[in-house]
């Protein structure tokens, strides 16, 4: 689902969302699931569903970068937007290469940036 913001995604999937940060840990989830299947898939050889969920993993960064605030994140959301690129041009990579071991890195990077994210907002999270 490439139009439509985060937000609407989920909305339409039923999930009810509590606050903005609980919104940014479900994503990083979302990360992490499409990546898996994506990794799955591209060792089964399916290159189908291979595609999709590389672009679904790669959608969720595009959003990620949408929603950055420059102003209040100042050098953290700067430090993010390359982080977020480098992991769409290593799905890129994974994709066109059928590289299970870039598509691994992505992974790893997602499960950091969920455990950072929880720690630092585990009240938010009702944790």
């Amino acid at each position: 689902m490439r139009s439509g913001n985060a937000y609407s995604l989920y909305q339409q999937n039923s999930v009810s969302v509590e606050s903005p940060a609980k919104l940014i840990e479900m994503l990083y989830e979302g990360i992490l699931r499409f990546a898996s299947q994506a990794r799955r898939h591209m060792e089964a050889q399916d290159i189908e569903k291979k595609i999709y969920y590389i672009n679904r993993a790669t959608d969720i960064f595009t959003e990620l970068l949408n929603i950055l605030d420059y102003e209040k994140g100042g050098e953290v959301a700067t430090y993010l937007t390359g982080l977020y690129t480098h992991q769409i041009k290593l799905l890129t990579q994974a994709n066109v290469e059928n590289n299970s071991q870039k598509v691994e890195m992505v992974i790893n990077v997602a499960k950091g940036l969920l455990e950072a994210w929880r720690e630092i907002h585990q009240n938010e999270l009702g944790r």
